[in-house]
């Protein structure tokens, strides 16, 4: 197998940004900003992004974008719920996937976690899995917080030791989707250092970590979009994660907020042009700005 990125990440003391795409247009704002920035970078998608995309056209763009882009770029699936959805990504092309069985008995998830890992490490190809629930809603992911959970840390090394895989995303107070928090946003540090002590060797994820800039929703509610109450996590706060064994960071909401921005300020300021590569490509421009800025955030500029 090739070297995991995350492992870099991990010797280095930097994050490595996952950043969702279900357009091509995304994906190719994604990887400008990487290039632009000289940070190796994880592109992802969710199984309802593998539905909108289609098989055969998502495993066409892998492949395309694998031989243009000039710095590591590893694709993954994120958030599979079961060892047929991740065998479907590792036949599209994946170079790494989730399998998420956190709501399921403990048990459960290291059964169903070992079968994806004995099968993806046959083939290559790398498993993040996830321990603890993180709450809020995220595509077809949905998690009250009153059945969210923390991380473990004895679990976690007992999981490890059992599954095999490559990288654990832990639940430390992250949360989906744009209606993070009605108060302070916290983050459990103390849990995240006790894991770290416990499994000094396996890169750390963070999902749920979009930053929901008040800037851009101050824009959306000012073109008529509701998304009042609309906060994420701090960026202050994503930094510390980077610089701990946090190794990827997650991001979906922000840029469906960004993208939606770019499109909606470009039709509002050019309301008679229908040439939707315009305002595309104002979207791409938001997005672009945006993971830019977040590889700045969590360290990974110039570790290409």
């Amino acid at each position: 197998m090739k070297k995991y990125l995350l492992k870099d990440a991990l010797e280095k003391g930097y994050a490595i940004g996952a950043f969702n795409f279900a357009t091509l247009e995304v994906l190719k704002a994604i990887i400008a900003s990487a290039e632009s920035k000289n940070s190796p970078v994880i592109a992802q998608v969710s199984e309802s992004g593998i539905a909108f995309l289609g098989d055969d056209y998502l495993k066409g763009i892998i492949e395309s974008a694998r031989k243009n882009c000039r710095v590591p770029i590893s694709f993954h699936l994120d958030h599979g719920k079961s060892f047929d959805i991740a065998k479907r990504a590792i036949d599209i092309g994946f170079d790494s996937v989730m399998i998420d069985c956190s709501m399921l008995p403990f048990e459960d998830n290291v059964a169903i976690t070992k079968k994806v890992v004995d099968y993806a490490h046959e083939r290559g190809v790398f498993v993040e899995s996830e321990l603890g629930s993180i709450a809020g809603i995220e595509d077809d992911l949905k998690v009250a917080d009153k059945d969210s959970l923390y991380t473990s840390p004895i679990q976690a090394k007992e999981f490890v030791e059992r599954t095999g895989t490559d990288s654990l995303a832990i639940a430390i107070g992250t949360k989906h989707g744009a209606y993070k928090y009605s108060g302070e946003a916290k983050l459990r540090f103390d849990i995240l250092e006790e894991i770290e002590k416990l499994i000094p060797d396996i890169p750390l994820v963070l999902h749920g970590a979009s930053g929901v800039e008040a800037r851009d929703v101050a824009r959306l509610l000012e073109m008529g979009v509701d998304i009042q109450g609309a906060k994420g996590i701090p960026e202050e706060l994503l930094a510390k994660a980077s610089k701990h064994h946090i190794c990827k960071i997650n991001g979906d909401t922000d840029i469906r907020i960004s993208l939606l921005v770019g499109i909606l300020e470009y039709i509002g300021n050019n309301n008679s042009n229908i040439d939707y590569r315009k305002y595309l490509g104002a979207g791409m421009t938001e997005v672009a700005n945006l993971v830019a800025h977040k590889i700045d955030v969590y360290g990974s500029a110039n570790k290409a």
